[in-house]
C-alpha cells in the first residue's frame, strides 16, 4: 500500500491529517484529528493519525481484496494473481 498525505491543517486545538491510500489502484481517503501538543513534530502527528486510522484502512483493504479480480465459474477460482 502507498500512503500520501492529502491534508495537514490546524482545526482549533487539533491537527487534521488526511491520507490518500492506494492499494493496487483502489483508493481510500481517510482523515483523523490529532490533539496539538507543543514541540510535537509533523512526523509525529502523521504517525499518530496513521495509528488511529490503521484499523479502518486494514478493514477497507480486506473488503476490497478481490475487487477487480477475474472469476472462473467452471473452476470456482480466481484467474491469475493480479486484479
Amino acid at each position: 500500500m502507498e500512503y500520501k498525505i492529502k491534508t495537514f491543517e490546524t482545526e482549533g486545538d487539533s491537527k487534521r491529517v488526511g491520507f490518500m491510500v492506494d492499494n493496487n489502484g483502489k483508493k481510500l481517503a481517510i482523515d483523523k484529528l490529532v490533539t496539538i501538543v507543543d514541540g510535537k513534530t509533523d512526523e509525529s502527528y502523521v504517525q499518530d493519525a496513521l495509528t488511529a486510522a490503521q484499523s479502518e484502512i486494514d478493514a477497507w483493504a480486506a473488503d476490497t481484496a478481490v475487487v477487480g479480480k477475474k472469476w472462473n465459474p467452471d473452476t470456482n477460482s480466481f484467474i491469475g494473481d493480479a486484479p
